[in-house]
């Protein structure tokens, strides 16, 4: 188990990770699943031997209401259907935490129940917000669970130039399940998951 790590040089890390995932040619990517709330895409990850998935939609809302409903904090656990728990371990400042969390079984428990130790970060992009999130080796592993490694994530949440009531929200995941799964199981839960994240988080805005 490692200690915690220096959080700003981390946050920088992650962040310059995630400008760089932002800044990848469209023609890298593969359209693998379109739905009317989001497009998702993926490319092979350079972290690991899965994919980085790309995920974008228009959402009705203002940036700062919609990553306060994605970042670690009370909102995430009422509407994330795949999110069971979720503690915040450590705080680091207001917007910069360690938090542990962990996500029901999925394809007919196929994909048992994981558990994630992620740190977290949240800074300002553009005219807009970027969280983002890696994670670490930290804490006791729960039994009943399966420990996944999250390799950079973040979501960047940029208001409309012509709609600042509506924002483009471009999601960047990379996840590791680990345990012993096929990897098309894992391809076609990743796919759907990230499409499901948009109609779940749509819906919670209108609440």
């Amino acid at each position: 188990m490692d200690l915690l790590p220096d959080s700003a040089p981390l946050a920088t890390r992650l962040r310059n990770t995630l400008i760089q995932y932002h800044s990848i040619g469209d023609s890298e990517w593969r359209v693998a699943k379109k739905t009317k709330d989001a497009t998702v895409w993926r490319k092979p990850s350079e972290e690991f031997s899965g994919y980085l998935y790309k995920a974008q939609g228009v959402v009705e809302d203002v940036t700062n209401r919609i990553v306060d409903h994605i970042r670690p904090g009370p909102y995430r656990l009422d509407w994330d259907s795949l999110m069971t728990t979720m503690d915040i371990m450590e705080t680091f400042e207001e917007n910069c935490c360690v938090m542990r969390y962990t996500t029901a079984g999925q394809l007919w428990n196929i994909i048992a129940p994981r558990e994630f130790v992620d740190f977290s970060y949240t800074t300002s992009y553009e005219d807009g917000l970027l969280t983002c999130g890696i994670s670490l080796d930290y804490g006791e592993v729960r039994p009943n669970f399966v420990r996944g490694f999250n390799h950079p994530c973040g979501w960047f949440c940029i208001p409309l130039k012509d709609y600042p009531s509506h924002s483009l929200l471009t999601g960047y995941i990379q996840t590791e399940l680990r345990g012993m799964l096929p990897q098309s199981a894992v391809d076609t839960a990743m796919s759907s998951t990230l499409a499901n994240f948009y109609s779940d988080l749509k819906k919670a805005l209108k609440t």
